[in-house]
């Protein structure tokens, strides 16, 4: 079905469910199967090959994945797209499938921590050469792309600090070399920002974060052209990072409630990122709906919604962090983002726990700041737990 015509709140709920299941049901079934039987060789060794729709084993493919999968290509626009048993694994698995020894990456310095770890630590040791650039910097982008590389690795809004960076532009530096541009779409979601539809090759997201948005199952997705796609399948056929058909279900199960979530979460999000823009006792604050936002021109072109993600700098350091999040009740202080409960914590036990603090200090991350993910509970409780909590520093 073609859901061209359709908005996302619609697309989130129908994609890849337009028809009727197994016994008739009208809710996909959990296939809870390892592998598939066929009355008939010829059949199976066509199945096998490809060259007949169908199932062998699921650590490849499975009818309740292959619901989730195609309902995140119709949202993203793909031509494909596969799933992975978490956020990172869709990374890594993309990164080593796509790159060989000798190869160039350009990427930022503000990437998610588990991302960096990848390019600062994991990449080297293959003979891949990692060049990353000020985030903001699109020029120094443009520079080093323009000196040659393979791959381009791309996050906006970044994690945790929330910096935009123009996909079209940087997209088409990238063209100019045949490189192919990855894109972490994570905190937008889909509901706020396609890059596929601003030239990126390859969008990745956390399905943990929103797209589950419960935080109870982990799931990674990505998607993009036939091409690339079956290059990653291939690789992830092999090193088993599969998803499971709970998981699967559970995540499709989410994202029905999308668009409901993330316009909330939106909305909230703003109204308490102007609320900590005013605060004395608030240094700085990182929202692009903001005007104040150093890249708010640019989300506002690409962007149909800032997210509901913000992080912000508190006067005091980490002890004034402390003092904060310890005086709030309407706050789950853990690693994770995009639930509808709200969640918070500084990138020394979140995003970036991974690094060390000089690390971190590279990059660019103050240990004073807090990553703040807006759940769907009433903005003005939130907003007054927020005013108690800074209230106590």
């Amino acid at each position: 079905m073609d859901f061209s015509k359709e908005q996302k709140g619609t697309t989130s709920v129908w994609a890849g469910e337009t028809k009727t299941f197994h016994e008739g049901s009208s809710t996909v079934p959990v296939f809870n199967t390892v592998t598939y039987a066929y009355d008939d060789l010829d059949e199976w060794y066509e199945v096998a090959k490809g060259n007949k729709e169908g199932h062998i084993y699921s650590r490849n493919t499975n009818p309740t994945v292959q619901v989730l999968e195609e309902k995140i290509r119709i949202l993203e626009n793909g031509e494909a797209a596969i799933s992975f048993s978490t956020g990172m694994a869709a990374i890594s698995n993309t990164l080593f499938a796509l790159l060989k020894p000798g190869d160039r990456v350009v990427s930022i310095k503000d990437s998610y921590g588990g991302t960096s770890k990848i390019f600062l630590e994991h990449l080297p040791k293959f003979n891949i050469d990692v060049s990353l650039c000020d985030t903001e910097d699109h020029e120094q982008l443009e520079k080093e792309i323009g000196k040659g590389c393979q791959l381009v690795y791309l996050e906006s809004p970044t994690n945790p600090t929330l910096k935009v960076i123009d996909l079209q532009r940087i997209t088409k530096a990238a063209k100019k070399v045949n490189a192919i541009v990855v894109s972490d779409n994570t905190f937008a979601s889909p509901i706020n920002q396609n890059p596929l539809t601003l030239g990126v090759d390859l969008v990745i997201h956390s399905a943990t974060k929103f797209l589950g948005g419960h935080s109870d199952t982990m799931c990674g997705l990505a998607c993009g052209s036939k091409k690339l796609i079956k290059q990653i399948f291939q690789y992830r056929e092999i090193m088993g990072a599969s998803l499971s058909p709970e998981i699967a279900y559970n995540v499709k199960r989410g994202m029905k409630t999308l668009e409901l979530r993330v316009q909330r979460q939106n909305e909230s999000a703003l109204k308490i990122a102007r609320f900590l823009e005013e605060h004395p006792k608030v240094a700085q604050v990182f929202y692009p709906g903001l005007k104040s936002h150093k890249g708010h021109e640019i989300a506002k072109k690409q962007m149909s919604g800032y997210g509901g993600v913000l992080s912000f700098e508190l006067k005091g350091g980490y002890e004034a962090v402390k003092k904060l999040l310890h005086n709030m009740k309407f706050v789950h202080l853990a690693a994770s983002l995009g639930s509808v409960s709200t969640l918070a914590g500084p990138p020394r036990t979140t995003s970036h726990v991974e690094l060390t603090e000089e690390q971190r200090k590279h990059l660019g991350i103050s240990e004073s700041l807090i990553r703040y993910s807006v759940g769907i509970e009433n903005v003005e409780d939130l907003i007054k737990d927020l005013e108690y909590g800074l209230n106590k520093i």
